[in-house]
């Protein structure tokens, strides 16, 4: 009998993993989703991120030539921390002669408006 009642726990316990993994997974897209789309508008935004300034962005219009076009961030980027490092303004990051502002470090950007930003370019 307490075999019984332990495997029918265990059955249910798997049960309801297996259900609600899908519904946060979902949940989880779903809020990815949406600071993506916040990130796309602050990056092609001319008075905040501005990003279309100088970096060719797909979807966006009007880019500048002077920054590498962001695709393949992934792969550029394998280690997502160091996209917002760089966007951030690491001042050990920096590239000599670089126009890209230091987006934190100057308080361009706020730490949530640069999380977005991040999400938005890391999706490319």
């Amino acid at each position: 009998m307490k075999n019984k009642m332990i495997h029918a726990l265990a059955a249910t316990a798997v049960a309801a993993t297996m259900l609600g993994a899908p519904m946060a997974s979902q949940a989880a897209s779903a809020d990815e989703a949406k600071m993506i789309a916040e990130g796309k508008k602050i990056a092609f935004s001319r008075s905040k991120g501005n990003c279309l300034a100088c970096h060719m962005i797909k979807g966006g219009s009007l880019p500048g030539n002077i920054g590498p076009a962001l695709i393949a961030m992934k792969l550029r980027y394998p280690d997502k921390q160091k996209l917002r490092d760089k966007i951030w303004g690491k001042p050990e990051l920096e590239v000599k002669y670089s126009m890209m502002p230091p987006f934190g470090r100057h308080a361009i950007l706020s730490e949530d408006q640069i999380d977005k930003v991040v999400e938005f370019i890391y999706s490319l």
